[in-house]
């Protein structure tokens, strides 16, 4: 579920000499003086927006906490901001993800949650296998009674190319367990994310 295909190494060099490329091919000349320094700049910058292929979102999940005073109700984190890409147009999707989960008898901290999500962002993606990737890694490692992930983001392939459609949203949903199949606990975590 986790694992991303691993592709030989590219070095720096060779990632910047494929910026100059693209600048080139662009229109532009990647020796002009405003250009000297971007390829290496890309090159690093993707290296921060990529970092989900180098790390193992479930990871973040094992740390839990027993002592829950027996609190039996859903967990629920909204708003995480994220930035993914479009593995079709390598253009950002921007977006905010709410995350809910009904534990058993135990639970993760909070920033835990936004990690996986974070994870699972900075990779080439559609936005409907992140949404399943969040809530099947939250199902596998806590083995809560039931997940909720809905997402919703803007994609710039849609909004500053092609159709181009700006402020049009994309929403998606994973229900899992008792969040899919209970009709009131469905109705609670959606009520919850849209409050």
């Amino acid at each position: 579920m986790t694992d991303a295909p691993h592709a030989p190494k590219i070095s720096q060099a060779e990632a910047e000499a494929a910026v100059r490329t693209l600048i080139q091919w662009a229109g532009d000349d990647p020796a002009r003086e405003g250009l000297l320094e971007t390829p290496a700049r890309v090159a690093r910058s993707y290296r921060e927006l990529f970092a989900g292929y180098e790390v193992d979102p479930l990871q973040y999940l094992e740390k839990t906490f027993e002592e829950v005073g027996g609190y039996d109700e859903l967990v629920v984190l909204k708003d995480i901001r994220f930035v993914s890409f479009c593995e079709h147009h390598m253009l950002p999707v921007v977006g905010k993800a709410h995350v809910a989960y009904l534990p058993t008898d135990r639970v993760v901290g909070i920033s835990k949650l936004a990690r996986v999500v974070r994870g699972f962002a900075r990779r080439l993606q559609i936005q409907e296998k992140m949404t399943s990737e969040i809530a099947q890694a939250i199902q596998t490692v806590l083995k809560p009674q039931g997940v909720g992930v809905v997402i919703e983001a803007e994609h710039s392939c849609m909004t500053l190319r092609g159709v181009n459609v700006p402020g049009a949203s994309l929403s998606t949903s994973c229900l899992l367990g008792v969040v899919r199949d209970d009709p009131r606990t469905r109705e609670e975590f959606l009520r919850l994310v849209r409050g």
